[in-house]
């Protein structure tokens, strides 16, 4: 497995419920989303029809950029140039543009749906974020362990378009956050003053 963090990013489960469930997985792990907001401007972002024809806009997908890839994902995105070329144009809108966002889900949508659980391990807390568009960050003082426990506790978003929304392996899927972000670099004290006793013991409580 390929997984794409960020330095905000913290592991919330042990390490080895976190690799047993990973390399036990057929599929790889990445947000697909269709029908989202501002979907057609994003699509657009580098002209009206400069994706086409090789992306058109009912192939076009959002997700997150924290993905875990199987390792035959994987080659098909090393091995890209077709698609890849037409995310790698200049923006014309850069308020719209945001390859890393829509490259992977795209790609990955359009070579093999059904490869891939279409949603992302990664937790992150959307309901307040700056006026730069980033989600929320827990500051040191909020890094507690009921914090965490909320974290895992949460239910991933599974994609919702034709192909992986009707799919009953998809459906009836309850799967766990690995990962969860953001956090501030003052949060690093409390994180590791509780690894042992919560972030790494799966029996917390």
């Amino acid at each position: 497995m390929f997984a794409l963090f960020s330095p905000s990013c913290v592991p919330i489960r042990s390490f080895d419920f976190t690799y047993k469930t990973l390399v036990t997985s057929r599929r790889s792990f990445i947000e697909i989303l269709n029908d989202e907001p501002l979907q057609f401007d994003r699509w657009a972002a580098r002209g009206p029809l400069a994706m086409l024809p090789e992306v058109r806009f009912d192939d076009f997908r959002i997700g997150s950029q924290f993905w875990v890839l199987k390792r035959k994902h994987a080659h098909v995105v090393a091995r890209d140039r077709r698609i890849w070329e037409k995310f790698n144009m200049t923006c014309l809108w850069r308020g719209s543009c945001f390859p890393e966002e829509n490259y992977f889900p795209t790609l990955l949508n359009m070579r093999d749906p059904r490869g891939c659980v279409p949603a992302t391990l990664t937790h992150v807390d959307w309901t307040t974020f700056t006026d730069g568009g980033h989600p929320r960050m827990y500051e040191a003082y909020e890094v507690v362990p009921e914090l965490i426990l909320g974290l895992r506790n949460a239910t991933p978003r599974y994609g919702d378009d034709g192909i992986n929304g009707s799919d009953w392996s998809v459906v009836e899927r309850s799967d766990l956050f690995l990962f969860a972000r953001k956090f501030s670099p003052g949060a690093l004290g409390p994180l590791m003053g509780m690894a042992s006793t919560v972030l790494f013991n799966d029996s917390a409580l």
